[in-house]
């Protein structure tokens, strides 16, 4: 389809749409079996996944807005991409990207600034609140994406602190609180929190953070770290640590170095600059696995530094002995990434039948918009992944790079994997022309293009793809769904001499050169890729075959006027999967949670937001006479033109019991 016929298409769809956004009607409530979300991706091994089946595609129009809780934790602030934006400051508006969970009849989540809150599901009253007193003016970024639960099977009924919530904070910490009260559990860690800067050596509190809950298994806290991007050779370690639930005493450690060499310095402080683990872990509690999707090494986006032992386990999907830290099996993604393409999201566990066999398997989306399927057990790639040549040309000096990268032969990838100036796009054929030029005068080709002085385009980017809130796994159809974003950037590695630039530099010290990041544009602001800019796609995961991708969302809240009419926006989040047949997703610049059947990919169900949201949904019911909820956090991104919000909401059918 070409791209007027694409836009003239989507001006008919959104008039045809307009009834998704009338007054919902009013439909039974009928008994049916209770749900909770006791986990981030809704079990520990992820998936995004409710097998509650009230709300269906048949009465999804009925869908309305329940109750919204608020906490007033908001920072006002410029997005990173403004160009008034200073990164020296680091200090750009919050983010509220938690997806809460349901555990014995309480929900519980997490704010920006950390505050942890419980709640009644079905009213949205608050039971308790917890501060930790976190200094959030001097954090890179405020986020938090959730809240950890365990239940001690050992204490007795009502007994203090036997249900906990583990809360990550900014400033470096673990807390444990108790679900009933919301006070610190002071038993564990002689206090109610570890300080995970132990063993980190000096560090700016620009350099660390804990932005992802932690995974739980049998009785034992795994957690990793957000660990500050392209700034410093010399950052924290990324390690990967392992706690007792009850005790809070450490158990083990995991600092990614290469096999042979000592994870610690002769001070006893972990080696820097080792890859962190940022995203979401999963685990699978019978093969007594924990499964940690890795970053990359520090600086990002310059390798020449590092001596192969920071190599060895970035952006890789590695699995580790629950009782040791000892790495069982390892899939590297990326070879001596460069690109921060990272591997961002939980990995996601599922039984599949391939070949009539039922195989125990992990699902890992990527940035580069390509999916592994491998078998959990041991790593081993279920359909086969080959090593092919990438481009060796074009690196500045210093640089090395690997002569192949792999590629999953299925599932297709969900991104193109080559840009060139035929690509250009624009909205006249002025503006296409100048990015025509603009293509031309800078290194382009396949993925994997080295990143060169004169400037790279990267398509994918290093927001992806695919990002941290895909995907969502529904078991019983073997169907992934995931939100892939479709933005071109362009990548810059200064010399030394050159760098100074407040704001639009990544400054990288330690090596030759800073980093340099600007979306590849017309004179006009528009990408210049085609959109769609922001797709959702459904794959067989037993056959490796995509059943559908289609554009979401539109450009409705960021370009005045005409943006409604073109399809595809890119945002932040995921979707939510349920057995009644949706998708559930509201992760586009647009300010709308939409209902999508996951048969075909059409949208059936469009509730307006105040602001963009940046998050994953989750579902949950807690009587057989009440209702299913969907829960979204609605607080915008840094990287978007949305104000900041506060809003959590929950989504109900508008309906009668009976």
């Amino acid at each position: 389809m070409t791209t007027m016929l694409r836009v003239t298409s989507a001006m008919l769809a959104g008039l045809m749409l307009a009834a998704c956004e009338r007054t919902p009607e009013v439909v039974a409530i009928a008994p049916g079996p209770t749900a909770a979300w006791p986990a981030w991706g809704g079990t520990p091994g992820g998936g995004h996944y409710s097998p509650l089946d009230q709300i269906t595609p048949d009465n999804v129009a009925a869908l309305d807005v329940a109750w919204v809780h608020r906490s007033g934790d908001i920072r006002e602030g410029l997005g990173i991409d403004d160009p008034a934006f200073d990164a020296g400051a680091m200090v750009p508006r919050s983010s509220f990207q938690a997806t809460p969970i349901v555990v014995e009849g309480t929900l519980y989540y997490c704010t920006p600034f950390n505050r942890v809150f419980a709640l009644d599901p079905e009213t949205g009253a608050e039971r308790w609140m917890f501060d930790p007193q976190v200094d959030v003016g001097v954090k890179i970024a405020t986020n938090c994406r959730g809240v950890s639960s365990w239940v001690d099977r050992t204490a007795a009924p009502g007994a203090r602190c036997r249900h906990r919530i583990f809360a990550p904070t900014l400033d470096g910490r673990l807390i444990a609180l108790d679900g009933a009260t919301g006070t610190r559990c002071e038993g564990f860690a002689g206090g109610g929190d570890i300080d995970l800067a132990e063993g980190l050596g000096e560090h700016s509190p620009r350099d660390y953070a804990v932005t992802s809950p932690p995974a739980v298994i049998g009785d034992t806290l795994i957690t990793g770290a957000f660990v500050v991007d392209a700034w410093d050779v010399g950052v924290p370690a990324g390690v990967v640590r392992a706690f007792d639930a009850r005790s809070g005493k450490q158990r083990w450690a995991w600092n990614p170095v290469a096999p042979g060499r000592s994870p610690v310095e002769a001070d006893g402080t972990y080696v820097r600059g080792t890859t962190n683990v940022w995203s979401v872990i999963a685990v699978d509690p019978e093969l007594n696995l924990v499964y940690v999707p890795t970053g990359n090494s520090s600086p990002d986006y310059y390798g020449g530094q590092r001596d192969g032992h920071l190599d060895h386990y970035s952006s890789s999907i590695v699995a580790l002995d629950a009782d040791t830290g000892r790495v069982v099996w390892q899939v590297q993604t990326v070879h001596h990434d460069i690109w921060d393409f990272d591997v961002p999201a939980q990995p996601t566990l599922v039984d599949l039948t391939i070949d009539g066999e039922t195989v125990p398997a992990l699902v890992q989306v990527t940035k580069m918009g390509m999916t592994w399927v491998v078998d959990r057990r041991d790593g081993s790639p279920l359909f086969p992944v080959e090593e092919r040549p990438v481009p060796q040309t074009g690196a500045v000096p210093g640089e090395y790079l690997a002569p192949t990268q792999p590629f999953p032969s299925r599932p297709p990838p969900l991104h193109a994997l080559e840009f060139g100036p035929d690509d250009a796009w624009g909205l006249t054929a002025w503006d296409r022309g100048r990015c025509r030029s603009l293509i031309e005068s800078l290194d382009h080709g396949p993925i994997y293009t080295p990143i060169s002085a004169r400037g790279t385009i990267l398509y994918p980017a290093p927001t992806g793809g695919n990002n941290w809130g895909s995907p969502a796994v529904d078991p019983r159809r073997g169907l992934m769904v995931a939100y892939t974003m479709h933005l071109p950037f362009v990548a810059r590695l200064m010399p030394r001499a050159e760098c100074g630039q407040p704001g639009r530099e990544m400054p990288q010290l330690g090596t030759p050169y800073c980093v340099r990041f600007d979306l590849l544009a017309s004179p006009l602001g528009a990408p210049c890729a085609a959109p769609p800019w922001g797709t959702l796609a459904a794959v067989d995961l037993a056959s490796g075959e995509r059943r559908w991708q289609v554009p979401l969302g539109t450009m409705e809240d960021v370009v005045p006027l005409f943006g409604r009419f073109i399809e595809g926006s890119p945002g932040f989040g995921g979707p939510l999967l349920t057995a009644g047949g949706l998708v559930f997703v509201a992760s586009t610049g647009d300010h709308y949670l939409r209902a999508i059947d996951v048969r075909d990919g059409r949208e059936l169900r469009r509730v307006r937001l105040p602001t963009q949201a940046a998050a994953v949904p989750m579902s949950y019911r807690v009587a057989e006479d009440g209702r299913q909820f969907v829960v979204l956090a609605v607080g915008g991104h840094w990287a978007g033109k949305a104000p900041a919000g506060d809003y959590l909401m929950a989504f109900a059918l508008n309906g009668e019991r009976h």
